[in-house]
C-alpha cells in the first residue's frame, strides 16, 4: 500500500522560515557594513571624497540580472540592491546628489531616489549648469542631468582639466516600463581606476549645424545639442564608442559643418538592455 503524500508546512512553519531568512539578510548586511568600516580605514576613503565606483557599480548590475531568477520582480531586486549599494559608498564617504529639475521634476526625483535612495540628501536645482557648478565646488557630490535633451551646454563646464567629468549612464539597466527610466548623466570626480570607459563622451563646438547635419550624425552616435549663438552654430555632447572620434569629425566636415573646438569631457559603460526573457520577470 503506497505511503501518503506528506503533509504541506503549516503557515506557521514557512513564516518561521521567512523570519530565519530575514535575520540572515540583517546579519549579511551587518557583516557588509564591518567590512566597509575596515575599507574606510584602510583606504581613508573619507578624506578623499566620493566613493562612487562606476565601473564596479555597472558590472555588479549586470550581474545582478544574469544570476536573477524566481517571482520576485528584476525591479524590486535592482532598487534593492542600487539602495544597499548607494548607502554604503554614502557611508564611506559622505556626498549629496545635485539633480537638474529643469526636465521634469518628477522624473528626475524617481530617478534619484531610486538609484541612490533616501539617506543620499537631494538637491534641486533648475539647469544643468547650476548641478554642475554645485559638484564642481565639492569634494565628492554628484549631478544628475537629463542624458537626452537640454536647454544649455552645461557640458562646456567639463572641458577644462580637473573640471567634473561624466562618469556613467543611468539606468544601468534599461528595458521596458523600468520604474526610474529617464535617462540621466551621472557627473562628479571619481579615482580613474574606477571609471569606464566604454563610450566617450566629447563635448564639440561646430559652425554650420543644421537639420541635414543632424541627420547625417544620427546613424553614428547619440547626440545632444543646443544652439551656439557665439559662432552661429552648436554646442554638441556626443557619444563615441570605439574610439571613434575621428569618424564623427569626418562625418561632421562632410555635412558642411565645421568643428571648432572638441574636448573629452568624460566616459561611461555601454548601455546594457535587459534581454526580453528577463525583463518579462519583472
Amino acid at each position: 500500500m503506497a505511503k501518503p503524500p506528506p503533509a504541506p508546512p503549516s503557515l506557521a512553519e514557512l513564516r518561521k522560515e521567512i523570519d530565519a531568512i530575514d535575520e540572515q539578510v540583517h546579519r549579511l548586511l551587518m557583516a557588509r557594513g564591518d567590512i566597509i568600516d575596515r575599507l574606510i580605514q584602510v583606504k581613508q576613503t573619507q578624506e578623499v571624497g566620493s566613493a562612487f565606483r562606476p565601473a564596479r557599480e555597472a558590472s555588479m548590475m549586470r550581474h545582478l540580472v544574469e544570476r536573477h531568477r524566481g517571482i520576485l520582480p528584476l525591479d524590486t531586486i535592482e532598487s534593492i540592491w542600487r539602495v544597499i549599494i548607494s548607502t554604503f559608498t554614502y557611508v564611506q564617504a559622505p556626498f549629496s546628489v545635485h539633480a537638474d529639475v529643469s526636465v521634469g521634476e518628477s522624473a528626475m526625483r524617481d530617478s534619484a531616489r531610486f538609484h541612490f535612495g533616501f539617506v543620499v540628501p537631494y538637491v534641486a536645482h533648475f539647469s544643468g549648469s547650476a548641478a554642475v557648478e554645485a559638484v564642481a565646488k565639492s569634494k565628492g557630490d554628484l549631478a544628475l542631468v537629463s542624458a537626452v535633451s537640454s536647454r544649455s551646454p552645461w557640458w562646456n563646464e567639463l572641458e577644462a582639466e580637473g573640471a567634473p567629468k561624466i562618469i556613467a549612464r543611468l539606468p544601468f539597466l534599461e528595458r521596458a516600463d523600468h520604474p526610474a527610466a529617464l535617462p540621466v548623466f551621472v557627473i562628479s570626480r571619481v579615482a580613474d581606476d574606477a571609471m569606464v570607459t566604454e563610450v566617450e563622451m566629447w563635448s564639440v563646438r561646430v559652425s554650420g549645424w543644421n537639420a541635414d547635419t543632424a541627420r547625417a550624425l544620427a546613424p553614428l552616435a547619440e547626440i545632444v545639442a543646443v544652439p551656439d549663438t557665439a559662432f552661429d552654430g552648436a554646442a554638441l555632447l556626443i557619444s563615441v564608442t570605439d574610439g571613434g572620434f575621428e569618424n564623427i569629425k569626418l562625418a561632421l566636415i562632410k555635412a558642411g559643418a565645421s568643428v571648432r573646438s572638441s574636448a573629452l569631457v568624460g566616459s561611461h559603460a555601454t548601455r546594457y538592455t535587459v534581454p526580453p526573457s528577463r525583463a518579462a520577470r519583472s
